[in-house]
């Protein structure tokens, strides 16, 4: 999301006798204000001040965020006031999400619905799908493609939309996370080419894939304590793992190889627990992907890679 620019003077949005109408660059003006002198939390999808107030707007205004930045002057009526600062009141007070707040998000360029049953969605995946997970894939276009750990569904529903000749697999332990993603699913209209299915990692999956994209959870209980409090908001299911936050991507570092196709690709997210798994595997060259867009914590593996190696993964 970009910035509102050309701001003008702002104008009380809580003054309830206020009926005249405001501009949308006038409300994010003071929207930002609001957050930056508060203690919230940025990075559930949004990284500063700025975005959440666009989302925000947009969510009001029933606009795309890219429409509100080409008509900052648009106006916004006194009702629509009303609720921005109501919406925007629960987020200072309670510390939720922003998404959450609005029951919105945008991933991969893409609008989905949010809400407690699944992760905010934040992955650095959005750049390897808008990339089409080049050069790894080269000329080749996966037919098969699995999302292990899927919650809302966002990463699995974007590889159907980059491969629209795929058959997409979105599988999660969790059954509400699930709701969520048949949620999104439906909206995006991929019911013919996108399953859902409720499993313990890999125990209900059947079948090869040419990829397999994995965002599962990685961060130790002790760390999950010390995370801000919009955290809490979020299910810690799809946070923490055992093992001191590695326990389930060693698991899928396994078990994948059984589930690849010859010439297959592993990519999974460990985020900042990348340096656990490398300390946990000091005899295994892990190949990081290098973000242009900011992120880290991705590491990908050829099927060959993971069966050499896989005494390594078994053994920690």
């Amino acid at each position: 999301m970009r910035l509102l620019t050309g701001v003008g003077k702002i104008l009380t949005l809580m003054d309830p006798d206020n009926k005249r109408s405001m501009q949308a660059e006038t409300l994010f003006a003071q929207i930002v204000s609001e957050l930056k002198n508060s203690a919230v939390f940025f990075g559930h999808g949004v990284a500063s001040a700025e975005e959440e107030a666009l989302l925000l707007l947009s969510h009001v205004l029933t606009r795309n965020p890219d429409w509100i930045n080409r008509n900052p002057q648009t106006p916004v009526d006194a009702e629509q006031a009303q609720r921005i600062r109501a919406l925007l009141q629960r987020r200072l007070d309670q510390r939720v999400p922003m998404s959450y707040v609005t029951g919105t998000a945008w991933f991969a360029g893409l609008e989905f619905v949010a809400d407690e049953r699944a992760l905010v969605p934040r992955s650095p995946f959005a750049e390897l799908i808008g990339k089409g997970f080049q050069p790894w894939l080269g000329n080749d276009r996966p037919e098969r493609v699995l999302d292990l750990c899927t919650g809302g569904g966002c990463i699995a529903i974007a590889m159907a939309k980059a491969f629209p000749a795929a058959r997409v697999d979105a599988v999660d332990l969790s059954p509400e996370a699930l709701s969520l993603a048949e949620i999104n699913r439906d909206k995006h209209d991929l019911s013919d080419r996108l399953m859902l299915i409720q499993s313990d990692l890999f125990d209900a999956v059947t079948g090869r894939y040419d990829l397999i994209v994995s965002n599962p959870p990685y961060v130790s209980k002790d760390e999950y304590q010390q995370l801000p409090a919009e955290y809490r908001h979020e299910p810690g299911l799809g946070l923490v793992s055992d093992g001191q936050g590695l326990q389930i991507p060693l698991t899928i570092l396994a078990q994948a190889a059984d589930y690849l196709s010859e010439g297959g690709l592993l990519f999974l997210e460990v985020g900042h627990s990348d340096q656990a798994l490398e300390a946990a595997l000091p005899a295994v060259p892990l190949t990081w992907v290098l973000f242009e867009h900011g992120g880290s914590g991705v590491c990908v593996f050829s099927r060959e890679e993971l069966l050499n190696y896989r005494h390594e993964f078994n053994r920690v």
